[in-house]
């Protein structure tokens, strides 16, 4: 399915009512209960230019590139290719003539299309050359975006000192390069822990295999420094920035030759619309469980604790245990129950559960949050069910099923893990994390607490929390199956919910999302130590190296 032009409400008025009526970007509109499936999802949209007046002078704005629902695009008189259909190509036609502006936002999404591939190879090379060109703009998430092509060695040299600068420039520290001249492990990472703000607490944490990692790369770098003034140095830098700059260069022309060609003003072609294809009806028997929504009543609060306002919190709970075509499971719901409780009482959450979900209900359920959420407020998203990942070249596609999911290949009622990203993209709340005893899958990059530091001392310290305060966060914590665990005996929970609720009901303050996975992880390890949890970020959701703060009422 693919959408057409619909032509903008502003063109059928008049010269002044225009001017009146389209000058100011109007609110976003609300979507109609009446909304399909398909409307809810989020796609890449290009909205009209809006007119302007200068004086006596009057320009219509360029096109503006936005990640928004199907109903919004389709409401405000945007363009898009259905979330289906998508592909590099086209998600390139929607950003890159607004990235080739210049703007850092659409230069950061370029990146992260080119990374992602979209149907294609993915070309980190060319994805570090746009998340260089908006994190020299000073783009936090681009910022973070390069950090991590420099951690993992994709599209440039792996370069752990480079990864930690972009890392600290998205934090917001000193702009100064780390300067190690020290054969020492011990200096090496004192110096890197007061770049960042931390103790030298984090000796204590590295495990065998990265103190050997960080004792070698000392070592070289001492040894290369040793007979070389502060001058040469400051020489040596120089060459390596002039080196790099070529390189740059070098990459450029291969953006050039290997990417579609800039469209300035050219608006995007979209495909004309195809015949509607009915597909089968899929609604539940009246006689199954269906979904079932509860909210806890009351207004959240902002939260308080050592002189910050961490803000308001809010949890969207999915706990899917009756299955139409699956197997059943048996804890979701109850794990639901038992999470919502600890939020409410112990945290001050407003919490909103969904047992036995269906695909519609989960995706409204995401969308609604986009009007009740505010740039400062939090958002816990947890899902337990069935899920499902699957492989097209080096990314990953993942997928939670629904109570009205069909058994593979049939996927059409299957909820992708990247539109829950995306609808998170949208959101404004400041922090958001997803905790899945499922399957969770797509464009993830490892989280930066876990490169640097592993003490849950040092991640719950007063230095860490003004670290990570500032930052927008999108994390995401998981079980690392495609299903929620069995259940210990003598319990009531799956193996992962228990660690998770244990964990927190123990905190008598402020516990970071880290040092909450590095707690759940020592839990799992005498219970699953099979197990391979995963603690992540999620890229092209919006994330810049933040983190995310449970505040015990204690602690008020």
């Amino acid at each position: 399915m693919v959408a057409i032009p619909f032509p903008h409400k502003c063109l059928l008025l008049t010269p002044v009512a225009f001017l009146l009526a389209c000058a100011a970007p109007s609110p976003t509109p609300t979507i109609p209960d009446s909304a399909k499936v398909d409307d809810l999802y989020v796609v890449d949209c290009l909205l009209p230019g809006q007119l302007r007046a200068l004086g006596n002078t009057t320009y219509m704005t360029p096109r503006r590139p936005v990640r928004t629902t199907v109903a919004d695009c389709r409401i405000r008189g945007g363009e898009y290719t259905a979330y289906d259909r998508a592909d590099y190509k086209t998600a390139l036609k929607i950003w890159l003539p607004a990235a080739e502006r210049g703007e850092p936002e659409a230069q950061n999404t370029v990146g992260e299309i080119f990374e992602q591939g979209l149907g294609t190879e993915s070309n980190p090379t060319l994805a570090a050359v746009w998340y260089r060109r908006a994190a020299e703009q000073g783009f936090k998430a681009a910022q973070a975006n390069l950090a991590t092509l420099y951690e993992t060695g994709r599209g440039v040299p792996k370069d752990r000192v480079e990864a930690m600068n972009w890392y600290r420039k998205a934090w917001g520290i000193s702009d100064d390069e780390l300067v190690l001249k020290s054969s020492s492990q011990a200096e090496l990472v004192a110096v890197a822990a007061e770049n960042a703000r931390l103790t030298d607490e984090v000796v204590a944490a590295r495990s065998a295999a990265e103190a050997a990692d960080l004792a070698a790369t000392a070592a070289e770098l001492a040894r290369q420094q040793t007979a070389q003034s502060l001058a040469a140095t400051a020489e040596s830098l120089e060459q390596l920035q002039a080196e790099r700059s070529a390189l740059a260069a070098q990459v450029e022309e291969l953006s050039a030759q290997t990417a579609p060609a800039p469209i300035g003003n050219e608006e995007p072609q979209v495909a004309s619309a195809p015949v509607p294809v009915e597909l089968p009806d899929n609604t539940l028997p009246a006689d199954w469980p269906v979904t079932e929504m509860a909210q806890s009543p009351g207004e959240p609060v902002d939260r308080v604790a050592s002189g910050k306002n961490f803000g308001r919190y809010f949890a969207l709970l999915v706990g899917n245990s009756n299955y139409q075509f699956l197997d059943d499971l048996g804890t979701p719901v109850s794990d639901i129950a038992r999470v919502a409780e600890v939020l409410e009482v112990r945290y001050g959450f407003q919490v909103r559960m969904i047992k036995n979900a269906d695909n519609t209900s989960v995706l409204r359920a995401l969308n609604d949050l986009y009007d009740e959420l505010g740039p400062e407020d939090n958002l816990l998203i947890y899902y337990a069910g069935h899920g499902s990942r699957r492989a097209d070249g080096e990314y990953q596609s993942g997928y939670w099923l629904p109570i009205n999911a069909e058994p593979e290949p049939n996927d059409t009622y299957w909820v992708p893990t990247e539109q829950v990203g995306a609808h998170l993209a949208r959101i404004k709340a400041k922090r958001a994390l997803v905790i899945a005893d499922s399957a969770f899958a797509g464009l993830l990059s490892d989280n930066p607490a876990f490169f640097m530091v592993r003490d849950p001392s040092v991640l719950n310290s007063e230095a860490y929390i003004n670290l990570r305060f500032p930052n927008r966060a999108r994390l995401l914590m998981t079980s690392g199956v495609d299903r929620p665990l069995e259940i210990l005996p003598d319990r009531n929970n799956s193996v992962f919910a228990d660690a998770l609720i244990e964990t927190l009901e123990r905190n008598q303050g402020v516990i970071t999302a880290p040092a909450l996975y590095a707690s759940v992880i020592g839990a799992l390890e005498s219970r699953r130590p099979d197990l391979d949890p995963e603690f992540k970020a999620i890229k092209r959701a919006g994330d810049e190296v933040g983190d995310f703060f449970f505040v015990a009422r204690s602690e008020q």
